[in-house]
Order: structure tokens, then C-alpha cells, then sequence
């Protein structure tokens, strides 16, 4: 029988079930913002994303053994969760991102800081780990620009421990009725006006509203996690509810 969905069908369908380009879009979209994407993440959460950081590392150690904690971060861009990861005491802290460019930034930032940090180019959708590999396992603004959400989620939470964590620091849409429209605006005209100043790329900061209108909510990202399998699944909003951390458990 004939397919004759819509393009607009076909996207949004791919939209529910993960991010709106191609994977090959994504990496080269984040090879040719490499210069400038540290500081875009400090202009687009007016310097907030380090202390939201700060808190995942916190829950990614909290309450274990920090000299025998084996923590990956996955779509670890350049490296700034990895590295708060490994300030907060774990062990052995392990980087990884499809773009080569942004792991070698990633490597540079850690010669720098002395950071303890490995980093390797790797895929977030078959992670090159055996299964129980780790005890936590973090994402921060990775998870909406994979092509498949679950199966994102699941493969995470394969390489981990029974009992272990997974982490996940993401953008969520922002639908609050009266600041909704004047943060809408702002996200998708002025935020790729500033990014293509700055950046010399404007195409990529107006992807980055659409992938987060895309994106499900933290109520169904919840349930998401629940459905792959994943216990104690819970989540806090910050940045006045542009933004949300869940948790989940491994079950043992």
C-alpha cells in the first residue's frame, strides 16, 4: 500500500520519537559551533548552566563511594559536566560525544584545568561498554538531539550498575501562560540572533528552539524513563521551568 503521509507527518512523528535532524545534521551542526560554545551556554542561561552542573555532579555521587565511583558522561560536548563530575570526587570519570571536534575541545579544557577526565568520540546510541559497566551515567542538553528518545534512555541505562543512576539535565518546553509568549519570542528570535553574531551560524540557534518545542515535557520524559525501566524516577524544574533534572535507579 502507497505511504502518503505528509512531510509534516513524517517530522513529527520523528519529532515524538527523537530529534528533529538527522544525526549527521546534529554532529556537524555541533563540529561548526565548537569557538563559541561555552560561551553561548553561559549567554542563553545567563551563567545558570554551571551551577545546574554543579547540582547533577552532586546527585551523581551522592551517597557513594566516591573512590570507587566509575561515572560516564554522554553527549559530554566540551566537557563541563565530565569535569564537574570529577571535582566532586568520583573516581574514574569517562567523556563521550559524537563530535570529534568538541571531544578535542573537550581534551584541551582538561589539559588545562588538570582535570582527570577521559574523553573519547563515541556514539550515545550503542555506547561501546558491556552491560553494568557503571555506577552513574549523566546527560546535559544531549538527550533531545538523539534520534530515538527510549531507546536513547535504555541503551544509558544498560551500561549501568544495578542501583545505579542515570541523570539527565535538559531544556524543557516552556508553556507557563503568561511569560510563555515573551520567553517563545525571545528563544526563537532573539536567542539565534545573538548565537549568529557571535557563532557566524545563525542556522544552528534556530534549531535549537525547535528541537526544545520538540522535545517532551518533564511530566512525559518522566514516564519515559519509567517505561524503559528505570525506579525511583523523579525530576525539579529551574530556571523558571525552562529546564529540568530527572533521576532514575537502575533496579537491582
Amino acid at each position: 500500500m502507497p505511504d502518503h503521509r505528509s512531510p509534516k507527518t513524517d517530522s513529527a512523528e520523528r519529532a515524538n520519537r527523537g530529534a528533529i535532524r538527522s544525526g549527521a545534521d546534529v554532529r556537524a551542526m555541533f563540529d561548526r559551533i565548537v569557538p563559541r560554545y561555552d560561551l553561548m551556554n553561559r549567554i542563553m542561561t545567563g551563567g545558570r548552566d554551571r551551577a545546574w552542573r554543579t547540582r547533577v555532579a552532586k546527585i551523581a555521587i551522592a551517597g557513594k563511594p566516591h573512590g570507587q565511583l566509575r561515572v560516564i558522561d554522554v553527549a559530554t560536548g566540551t566537557g563541563d559536566l565530565a569535569l564537574a563530575i570529577a571535582r566532586a570526587g568520583a573516581a574514574e570519570v569517562l567523556g563521550i560525544d559524537f563530535s570529534g571536534k568538541m571531544i578535542a575541545a573537550a581534551r584541551k579544557k582538561a589539559e588545562r584545568e588538570r582535570g582527570d577526565v577521559q574523553f573519547e568520540v563515541g556514539d550515545a546510541m550503542e555506547l561501546p561498554f558491556a552491560d553494568g559497566s557503571f555506577d552513574a551515567c549523566t546527560v546535559s542538553f544531549g538527550l533531545r538531539n538523539m534520534p530515538d528518545y527510549d531507546a536513547a534512555i535504555a541503551e544509558m541505562s544498560r551500561i549501568l550498575k544495578p542501583g545505579g543512576q542515570f541523570i539527565c539535565l535538559e531544556m524543557t518546553p516552556f508553556r507557563r501562560p503568561f511569560l510563555g509568549p515573551l520567553f517563545r519570542f525571545s528563544f526563537k528570535r532573539v536567542m539565534p540572533l545573538v548565537g549568529g553574531l557571535l557563532s557566524g551560524n545563525r542556522q544552528s540557534y534556530r534549531y535549537l528552539p525547535a528541537s526544545v518545542a520538540a522535545f517532551p515535557d518533564a511530566l512525559e520524559l518522566a514516564q519515559r524513563m519509567r517505561d524503559v525501566g528505570l525506579d525511583d524516577v523523579q525530576y525539579a524544574m529551574l530556571g523558571f521551568g525552562t529546564v529540568a533534572i530527572h533521576s532514575g535507579v537502575k533496579p537491582g
